[in-house]
């Protein structure tokens, strides 16, 4: 049900003052707008058309999103780019995809931080039932290896399943937060190559045998090596963008 929810939000029509939004967000990023200054409600009603209600409720998304703040007066200013909430999809649609690749390299960071722990947590603790579940998405990887878009979903939720098995619900939140990005960083290495997926099942295999060994320094170092060697494949993607960039300039 989750995952039929998620997928009707992703094609939705987008509102109006998301479409806003996303306007002015880009062009936040751009540097159009003056440092600090952000356009204000009687500012966006103007240039855009849109009925003051429209204008507010863009503000309030812009807000919800840390990338403007809204004192008493109605006085709107652009918070540091550093402080947006990168957790948000919403923000993978309006940002360039440079600033996108930037992201995807900060979660790997974070994959390396974290889920090597979180395996060895879930080894320590794993039940028969969760063994189960994880052997079932082996399968269903296996037989998704030609179908990149489904295999990544298999994937995401493989992932996910150990983090709920190590029953820390701080971390599970934080990796499911940050799915969007996952999904993003999964698209790209899952399509790296023929052998991408054969591999990633391997990797996969791997970390399953130490869960199911109870090992949680063999999980541990299993899923280290899957997360790290996903870096190269990331790199090479975005020097590919880079190199098309360059030849169209």
């Amino acid at each position: 049900m989750q995952r039929r929810q998620e997928a009707a939000e992703a094609v939705k029509v987008r509102t109006l003052p998301v479409q806003v939004a996303a306007h002015l967000a880009r062009r936040i990023v751009s540097g159009e707008v003056p440092e600090g200054r952000a356009p204000s409600e009687l500012d966006i009603s103007r240039e855009f058309g849109v009925s003051r209600v429209v204008a507010r409720e863009t503000l309030k998304i812009l807000a919800s999103l840390d990338i403007v703040d809204i004192a008493q007066g109605r006085r709107v200013t652009v918070r540091p780019q550093a402080e947006w909430d990168y957790l948000s999809p919403l923000l993978a649609e309006w940002l360039p995809r440079e600033f996108v690749d930037e992201l995807l390299r900060e979660l790997h960071q974070t994959r390396e931080l974290l889920e090597p722990e979180l395996a060895a947590m879930a080894a320590a603790a794993i039940t028969d039932e969760t063994l189960a579940r994880l052997r079932a998405e082996l399968d269903r990887m296996a037989e998704l290896e030609s179908d990149p878009d489904a295999y990544l979903e298999v994937d995401h939720e493989f992932h996910m399943e150990i983090c709920r098995a190590a029953n820390n619900r701080i971390l599970d939140r934080i990796m499911y937060s940050a799915r969007w990005l996952g999904t993003a960083s999964r698209r790209v290495t899952n399509q790296a190559g023929p052998d991408s997926l054969p591999n990633a099942t391997a990797a996969h295999m791997r970390i399953y045998r130490a869960l199911e060994a109870r090992d949680p320094d063999a999980a541990r170092e299993a899923m280290r090596v899957h997360v790290r060697g996903n870096a190269p494949l990331l790199a090479d993607k975005e020097k590919q963008r880079m190199g098309v960039a360059s030849e169209r300039a």
